[in-house]
């Protein structure tokens, strides 16, 4: 099981440098792959694009740009130049987002929420190999070949969580990316249903990118308690709800990896028996020594 950190977005005018810093140390420290969510601030693939470009050696991945906002064309597009200007070192995380997103901010229609990701990755998938596509569906229509300089195509993961978004992500994609979910839940519900599928449609075995947030300490309740404060809001988001129904979790604190280095080493243990490929961290301690020296011993 490789190992990841999920990059905490930095704001501010030096944005970019500090992010640049921040993947400079991951690729330094040995971690073979570093992830940036897309939400409010900074655009993950533009500031992949800027920061990676100058840091060589590292899996570069975003976690996860919304399907909605931006029209597989365009998205093949930007991600197309992106992969170029890393040296065909990005991973395409791509996911719905949510409801309350897409139609309270965006003001866009989140109606057949599978159909529309089938339909995205028909029409995503050619445009990333360069090749023509043509898709005249419920939800989109696309019909253009790209001439889009290209450093190979970039592997595609779906934040796939429920059994037809992982069948999906299986014929269509190179597997998921999760957040908010266990390890009962991958080796239940996940690893079967999205392994399952790729076998089925004649494609390699899936990758399983696991995010989860962790905190290496000898207070594990204060932890806790600052887990359920900082994660709270994907306790109430009705994807996450439902993988942390299936854990028996009763909020995000109780999948977060939380304790001493035995006791998340157990937890990290358990996520490769699960059957997840990548582990990625997202530590959210105060002083984060503790927890960078024990993830480092992973490696």
């Amino acid at each position: 099981m490789r190992t990841g950190l999920l990059i905490g977005e930095p704001s501010g005018p030096g944005a970019l440098n500090e992010l640049r810093d921040r993947l400079a140390k991951a690729a330094d420290d040995g971690f073979a792959s570093a992830w940036l969510s897309n939400i409010f601030g900074l655009d993950a693939l533009t500031a992949l694009a800027v920061a990676g470009s100058q840091v060589p050696g590292i899996e570069l991945g975003t976690a996860v740009v919304p399907t909605y906002p931006r029209h597989p064309i365009a998205l093949a597009q930007q991600a197309l130049t992106v992969n170029a200007a890393l040296g065909g070192r990005l991973t395409l995380g791509i996911g719905l987002s949510h409801k309350v997103v897409i139609e309270g901010v965006f003001g866009l229609g989140f109606d057949r929420p599978a159909r529309h990701m089938r339909e995205y990755l028909t029409a995503l998938g050619p445009l990333l190999a360069s090749e023509q596509t043509d898709v005249d569906g419920e939800t989109l229509r696309a019909h253009i070949r790209l001439s889009t300089p290209t450093s190979g195509a970039p592997p595609v993961l779906v934040a796939a969580l429920g059994p037809r978004l992982l069948k999906i992500a299986g014929e269509l994609a190179d597997g998921t990316v999760l957040w908010m979910t266990g390890p009962a839940t991958v080796a239940g519900h996940i690893a079967p249903e999205i392994n399952a599928a790729a076998a089925a449609a004649g494609r390699p075995a899936p990758r399983v990118v696991c995010a989860l947030p962790v905190c290496v300490t000898g207070d594990a309740g204060e932890a806790r308690a600052r887990a359920a404060r900082i994660f709270k809001m994907y306790g109430e988001l009705p994807s996450y709800r439902a993988m942390l129904d299936r854990e028996g979790a009763a909020g995000p604190a109780d999948v977060a990896l939380i304790g001493d280095e035995d006791a998340v080493a157990a937890r990290v243990d358990a996520l490769a028996k699960a059957g997840v490929t990548d582990f990625v961290a997202s530590v959210f301690t105060r002083d984060d020594t503790r927890t960078a020296a024990f993830l480092r011993s992973l490696l």
